[in-house]
């Protein structure tokens, strides 16, 4: 097992929300946890907070990847779990969003993801074992309106992490998918401030729509939890010898993830209008 015996995992995006309350739950589980954040200034918050290995990681640079990984290996000589949870959302109607508003979606939520996959795989590959959690969403299942560069970024994990499952088939290295519902985090804060950066809203026909959205204080979707339920989730999957390829976090993923594949489409759009 190398130079430490105990179960470490890499969390990416630990600043707030679900990163950092699943980074404290699985330290104070004996779990080692490698707590990484995009900004260095969060490094001292996150330390005053106990966690005891913090490092800056910005998920859309290879260079801070491999270091990440060549300072876990230095330390560990190995690396158990690595927990792709790194990721936003963008706000607006898909005619109001330009590509290179998409592309920037994606370099964090996707490319960002695949980079610290593709470079975390050889490691587990020599080792013989390992774990890759992918943080999907109830929105890579189902799609929301005003939510298009999201949807779009979750399915892409989804078809990743499916043909990455195959890919490994016969291995002890195990690809898992969280689709996690609405959770107590900044998510909103942070969609409804890249809705104002990136969206002209005075020019849009759904300018009303955008303008309501912003007075809201909260998404409509019911349901919702706390970080704590999905830091749980993690440790199950930590502790289990044969994880399940798929966790649904959250009663509201539960119920669109069965309607999806027990209803029409139309039937499904007329629900998920009255949600969005």
């Amino acid at each position: 097992m190398g130079k430490n015996s105990k179960t470490n995992i890499v969390i990416t995006g630990c600043s707030t929300g679900i990163g950092l309350e699943t980074a404290k739950y699985l330290q104070s589980k004996g779990i080692k946890v490698y707590a990484t954040v995009k900004n260095s200034n969060d490094i001292a918050t996150l330390r005053e907070m106990g966690l005891e290995n913090v490092m800056k990681l910005d998920v859309r640079e290879s260079t801070e990847i491999s270091a990440v990984i060549e300072e876990v290996l230095r330390q560990d000589s190995k690396i158990d779990i690595w927990f792709n949870n790194a990721g936003y959302g963008q706000a607006g109607a898909l005619e109001d969003i330009s590509t290179n508003v998409l592309r920037e979606q994606f370099e964090t939520n996707v490319f960002g993801l695949h980079e610290c996959t593709r470079q975390i795989i050889p490691i587990m590959r020599e080792q013989g074992y390992g774990k890759i959690i992918q943080h999907s969403s109830v929105l890579g299942l189902v799609s929301l309106f005003g939510r298009g560069a999201y949807n779009a970024s979750k399915y892409a994990i989804e078809g990743l992490t499916d043909t990455l499952r195959l890919e490994l088939k016969d291995r002890d290295i195990y690809a898992v998918l969280l689709n996690t519902g609405p959770i107590t985090s900044n998510f909103r804060k942070t969609a409804m401030q890249k809705l104002r950066d990136n969206i002209d809203m005075e020019n849009s026909i759904f300018r009303d729509s955008y303008l309501n959205n912003l007075k809201k204080k909260k998404s409509k979707v019911p349901f919702n939890e706390e970080p704590i339920s999905v830091a749980k989730v993690v440790y199950e999957i930590v502790q289990a010898k044969k994880p399940k390829p798929r966790y649904y976090i959250t009663k509201a993923t539960v119920i669109l993830g069965y309607l999806k594949r027990f209803i029409s489409t139309s039937m499904l759009d007329r629900v998920l209008t009255k949600i969005g």
